[in-house]
């Protein structure tokens, strides 16, 4: 898929938040970058064989952030494209699969952690199984 479509693609699904998410989301940069650096391979503890990372949250989340915290550069969502598309395959999977993506790293910018958000997203699709 050709980057701007995707980058457009990853706008839709933020825009396709709740007015009252995208409201309270702040200092913080989405971004689309190809595939994940080895640096973040590292932090997120390496790819593993069959295993895709789709999206990297960095940043200090909304529940933590407080006093002594000014100054810090914004919190940083990546979005990965090829991760994305090897692991979609299809046009309609990539746009369901970046949606569920972007969600998901923007629940880690309000401090869910990673069981947290697996937890909701399994509740939230089983209720939604055609979305």
């Amino acid at each position: 898929m050709d980057p701007e479509r995707f980058e457009k693609l990853v706008k839709e699904a933020v825009k396709e938040l709740p007015k009252e998410v995208r409201e309270k989301m702040d200092n913080v940069a989405i971004c689309v970058e190809e595939k994940p650096s080895r640096y973040i391979e590292r932090k997120r503890g390496g790819v593993r064989k069959n295993s895709f990372l789709l999206g990297f949250y960095q940043g200090v989340p909304k529940n933590v952030w407080g006093r002594g915290f000014g100054g810090n550069l914004p919190d940083k969502i990546t979005i990965f494209q090829e991760s994305i598309e090897r692991f979609a395959k299809t046009e309609e999977k990539i746009k369901k699969t970046v949606k569920r993506t972007v969600y998901h790293e923007i629940a880690h910018h309000f401090g869910f952690s990673e069981a947290q958000v697996r937890k909701l997203e399994k509740n939230f699709y089983e209720k939604n199984r055609n979305n």
